[in-house]
Formats: structure tokens, sequence, C-alpha cells
């Protein structure tokens, strides 16, 4: 028999090319990744999570908790492989997914084609109702239509139904009505008021019906994982707002875990900066597919906007900005004939040319390991030789094409992919109002060590940190996720002149939320006294189309004063003088989970020559430099690294060019600035 261990937590995460799994036993840390299995990702974590469990000696289940990230939703979103669904709303509304709103992202394309309703006009029905705005139910359902529409539906092979009326979230009492009726059809329903009870109908008909979209599939992937024999039965869901709930509340909440791997790349980010004595950090996740970034400013940043595949997604989640710009994105020639890179990717299958499996198009990792920034002999702490010989008589032949040598086409691929994650980040800081020269650049993803301290050099900033198993960060950041639900209610309050005593008003709507978290959070395993609740209020000015969020703490919160000055530093301007209204109160439960402990090793001294396991020729803006290459787990507290110099690890590679040094801290990271 095998000794049982003392297992906490096991962060899973499935990317567009790994499957990255992390497990904390007796206070340590232990690793795995495996490829993943784009056409159904729960095989990878069912593999991962068996292969690490087995790598350990562990064979009951009982003592893991796993909280697993999933891209699911956002893939069945993305690729448009969701379910069959018919939505049912107010009659005469059936096209508001079809009419959508004013936004248009590309103002001048003449050839713009916006993407189609996940619901076809065959299967939008309206229905008789009518709600008015204060409440007042103007039209009651008749019986009649009720049986009809539930005769009609029940005709067609439906795999989910989304149910949105104008202004049930004000009063939900049609809505409730037509889905105890529709109950009968055994079909899984999503109803606008549970999901997002909030006005604005477009983000709230769309939200509703992509979280009806993905439902089905997302049910398949749990019950996969669930009726597998080595895997566990109870285990949670990441959510995009950087929480986790259990699999049996996910109901209404499966369009919450679209960006949940992301989400955990940040709190894990966030966490381990904050630890070192960074606060003041902007994200870097750079993976397989895509580049994700986040600008947290002494905390977490939040948004309640999204918009994934052309489709706004309103729910609360980790403000992330996301492009197609990643290890696996593929270099292509364009009609005019220069270069591009991404956004399609490689993925996983067949992967980089390096990779070996018969892929053909050539991507930033294959550019990285031309250059030799890449070792191919130590990739995945040497489980996996890359294959160099393919690799450049790829990118000899590609470069023909271009008319540039086969060195000025790889330096142009990593260029033009740095640009593209440079000018993301920008979206996030510059445009926003904050100047990068404030912040400290904290790398992650697979990819990430390659192209990080270009970029910081681009932007000014003079501070990378690359924390240790940075390619498993998400993860990693999943072992830190509370369990968290939000709630939101639209109120549409101004602040003066409405003859009402405001703050007894936002104290009576916070406090029926709260009624709401309690219920829910008991389900979870906490009570009232153990879950941290946070308020906050989306304001703007009269007249205005959008929202800004300002934390509530009580009675004696100035809401109005810090609105303003947020304003101010968002926009450059604030109007002191123009009416204020507090569109919508937002609650957060949060209940604290067990948490790994980062602990301080002592510094040694700096000479790293312990590390070192080879000295190869690596170029640098078209330069060859004899670099030494380190193995990053030999490391110790204290090693100082003058580059050029290349530092691999399991999960990640580091480069420290020419006008860089590194040195370790005393949790691990690698801080590296400019020289």
């Amino acid at each position: 028999m095998h000794k049982e261990k003392n297992v906490r937590k096991i962060g899973v995460d499935t990317g567009g090319t790994f499957t990255d799994i992390i497990m904390s036993v007796e206070d340590s840390l232990w690793t795995h990744k495996v490829l993943s299995t784009p056409r159904n990702p729960a095989h990878a974590v069912i593999k991962g999570v068996s292969e690490i469990l087995n790598q350990h000696d562990i064979d009951s289940h009982d003592s893991v908790e796993i909280v697993h990230g999933s891209t699911v939703a956002t893939n069945a979103l993305l690729e448009r492989r969701g379910a069959c669904i018919a939505l049912v709303t107010t009659k005469g509304f059936e096209d508001v997914l079809e009419i959508g709103r004013q936004a248009r992202p590309n103002l001048y394309d003449i050839f713009v084609q916006r993407p189609a309703p996940l619901v076809p006009a065959e299967l939008r029905f309206g229905i008789r109702e009518r709600t008015l705005h204060t409440g007042e139910i103007q039209t009651e359902i008749s019986l009649t239509d009720l049986k009809t529409l539930t005769t009609q539906l029940a005709t067609l092979e439906l795999d989910a139904i989304a149910i949105c009326f104008l202004f049930s979230y004000v009063n939900p009492k049609n809505e409730q009505i037509v889905a105890n009726h529709l109950a009968s059809l055994n079909i899984p329903i999503s109803c606008s008021h549970e999901i997002l009870p909030e006005y604005r109908e477009y983000a709230r008909f769309s939200t509703t019906v992509a979280n009806a979209y993905i439902r089905p599939t997302l049910e398949r992937h749990l019950s996969t994982l669930t009726e597998s024999e080595s895997f566990p039965k109870s285990f949670r869901l990441m959510l995009s707002n950087g929480g986790c709930i259990s699999t049996r509340n996910f109901e209404s909440a499966g369009i919450q875990t679209v960006l949940s791997g992301p989400a955990g790349g940040v709190i894990g980010a966030y966490n381990i900066a904050k630890t070192a004595g960074y606060e003041r950090i902007i994200t870097f996740d750079m993976g397989g597919t895509s580049t994700d970034v986040s600008l947290c400013d002494g905390g977490i940043s939040m948004t309640t906007e999204s918009t994934i595949s052309g489709l706004p997604i309103k729910v609360p989640l980790i403000d992330i900005h996301t492009v197609g710009a990643g290890g696996g994105s593929i270099a292509t020639v364009d009609s005019g004939g220069a270069l591009r890179v991404g956004p399609e990717s490689a993925g996983a299958d067949p992967g980089p040319i390096c990779y070996g499996n018969n892929g053909k198009e050539i991507t930033v990792t294959d550019a990285n390991l031309f250059l030799g920034r890449i070792s191919p002999t130590q990739f995945l702490g040497g489980q996996m030789s890359l294959a160099s010989d393919a690799t450049q008589q790829y990118i000899k032949k590609f470069s023909e094409r271009i008319g540039l040598s086969a060195l000025e086409t790889a330096d142009g691929i990593l260029k033009i992919a740095n640009a593209a994650m440079e000018r993301a980040i920008k979206v996030i800081s510059v445009e926003r109002g904050f100047d990068t020269r404030d912040f400290t650049l904290v790398s992650f993803g697979g990819a990430g060590g390659l192209h990080a301290t270009f970029l910081a050099e681009n932007l000014g900033i003079r501070t990378v940190l690359i924390p240790p198993n940075g390619g498993l960060l998400s993860a990693y950041g999943m072992l830190y996720a509370d369990v968290v639900k939000d709630y939101s209610q639209t109120v549409l309050w101004k602040t003066e002149g409405s003859g009402m005593d405001l703050h007894k008003q936002l104290e009576n709507g916070f406090d029926a939320l709260l009624t709401r978290a309690k219920s829910d959070m008991k389900s979870e395993g906490f009570d009232l006294s153990q879950l941290n609740i946070k308020r906050s209020l989306d304001m703007r000015y009269e007249g205005q189309s959008y929202e800004l969020n300002i934390p509530y703490i009580d009675e004696g919160t100035d809401f109005v004063s810090q609105f303003h000055a947020m304003h101010e530093q968002r926009f450059s301007y604030a109007r002191p003088e123009a009416m204020v209204v507090v569109v919508t109160l937002r609650l957060s439960a949060i209940g604290e989970t067990e948490k790994p402990e980062l602990t301080a090793e002592p510094r040694t001294d700096a000479d790293p020559s312990d590390a070192r396991i080879s000295q190869s020729d690596v170029i640098f803006d078209g330069k060859v430099y004899p670099t030494d290459f380190y193995q990053r787990e030999s490391l110790r507290p204290g090693n100082w690294i003058e580059g050029p110099a290349i530092i691999t690890e399991f999960s990640a590679t580091t480069v420290v060019p020419p006008n860089f040094s590194a040195v370790v801290d005393v949790y691990g990271n690698l801080i590296l600035q400019q020289r």
C-alpha cells in the first residue's frame, strides 16, 4: 500500500497547447505538463492529474481538492461549437440579438461583417407579455400562449433555452412563469434575471444566450471528468472573477468560466509579486495561442465588460486584455508580400514545426529556436527534444518567399509578435492614463520569459519579475482561488433631488443581495461570519452611456467624490456640477480558502556557476553572442547573472539579453533589470 500524503489542492489549467497541473503536497509544490487534447480537453485533464498523483504515490482521492480552469466555454464561443438553443423573449423584440448596438470596432471598414447571433431567427420566439420599467406587470402571460410556445419548442431538437424579457431585472415574474411551464420539456433553461439582472437589453440578452449556448458543452466536459474512475468526483471550477465555485452550483455561472485560465494567472502573479514587494505590476501571460495582459495598481483590476468573438459578455471578471499572439502563432505572408504573425495558431496538434508532429507552419517558437534562444535538448526539462534541423529548413525556405535572409526572417517574426503584445499592454496602461515606467512587468506563461525583456525595454519598464514555474502560473494561481459569488442589481438612482434617503436605499438594496449571498454560500460550506463581503456601485454622469465602479464601504462613504476623482483619472476631466446616477449595486461574497505559503530562503553568494549547464551561440539584433545556459532549478537566492544568458526550467525559458542582468530573490523569483 502506498502511504497517503496530505494533499491540499491541485490547480489544473487547460491551454491551447499544454494542460498544466500544479499540486501542493505537505507544503511542497509539484508540477506537471501534458499536451492538450483539443477534441476533448477533459482527456488531457484526466491524464495529467492521474500522472501527477501516480508520480507521488497517491492512491486516495479523498484528500484531493481540485480547482480547474477550463477553456471549454471560451472555445465553444470562439469556434461556434455550442448548443442548439432557442430564445424566448417579449413579442416584437425577437431581433435584439440581430440588431445589436451602435458600437463599431472598425469604423471605416466598409466590408465589415458582424458575427451572426448564437440563435438564428427561426429559433427566436416572441410571447405577448410586458413589464414596465417600474416593475409593474402591464401584460400578463396567457396560458394559451404558454401552451402554444411549449408545443412549438417540443417539436425542435433543442439542447437549451434562454428566456429574456424586457425589464425582467426589475420584476422577474413573467420570466419565472415561462421557465416553470417549460420545465416539463426537461431542457436546461437560462433566465436573464438569474444570469444578469441588469439593464441594457442587448448585453443582458447576449450574456444569457451565451450561458445557454455553452452550458450543455460544459456539462459534457464535467461529466467526462466525474465519470472517470481516475478523477476525483468533487472539484471546483475557476471563474473569470478570480474565484471558484463547486461544480454543483455552476448552472447559472457557466458563462463566468470564459476567462478562468487567464484569471488564475493574474491571481498567481499578483500574490507572488506582492509578497516580493511589488504591488504596481503589469501581468504578461504569453502561452501557446494567445497573450493576456492585466494592470494591477495596488490590487487586481476588475471589470464587467468583455467581448468574446464579437459577443458582449457582461459578467464580473478580472480586467484582462487578450491578443492572438503566442508561441504557436503562425507566420504568414499577406497578399502584399508583408510578413504577418498570428492570430492563427498551430495549437498542440500539430503544434510548431520544432515539436516534430508534422507541423508545416512556422511559428514564434520556431523563430526563437532558430535564433538559439531555446535549447533543443532542455525543453520540458529534457523530456521533449526539439526538431532543430527541420525548423531551420522550413525557415530558410520561407525566407526565400519574402526576399530576406533566414536570420532576418526569424528576427522579424519575433519583432512583429512583440509589437502586437506591446500594443496590448498600452491598451490597459497608457490608454487609461497610466505610465508604464511606474510598473513592474510580471512575466509568465510558457513563452513569456522569451519576450518579456524586449517588451519592457520598448515600454520603458525597468524591472521584470519572472516567478518560478512561470509556465504553470495560471494553474498555480488557482491554488489561491477563494470561493467567490457575485451579485448585482440595476437601480438607476439619482444622487440628488430624488426626495429619498439614498444611503438608506443603498443599504436596503445591498441587504437584498446579501440575503441571496448567505443562502448560496451556505451551500458552499461557508457561514456569514466566514465571508468577506465587498460592495460597490456602478456610477455615471446623467446622460452618459458608460459607468465606473466605485467601492462602497458604509453610509459614511463619499462615493460621489470618489466617482469624480476616478472619472478625472480615467478620462482627464470631471464634472462636479453634473448629476451623478447610481446605476447598479454590486456585491461580492468571498469565502477564503487555504493557500500555499511562500517562504523566503537565505541568500547565498552571487556566483551562479553551479547552475551553469552549457554554452552556445545565441543571436541578438543580428549579432552572435556566446551565451551561457543555466538550469533554473539549480539557481539559489543571491545568484547574479549578467546577460547574455538563457535560463531554462521545466515549464519555460527566460532570455537575459546582453543589456540586462538577472538576480534571484529570496522567493526564487528572477528579477531582471536593464543595465
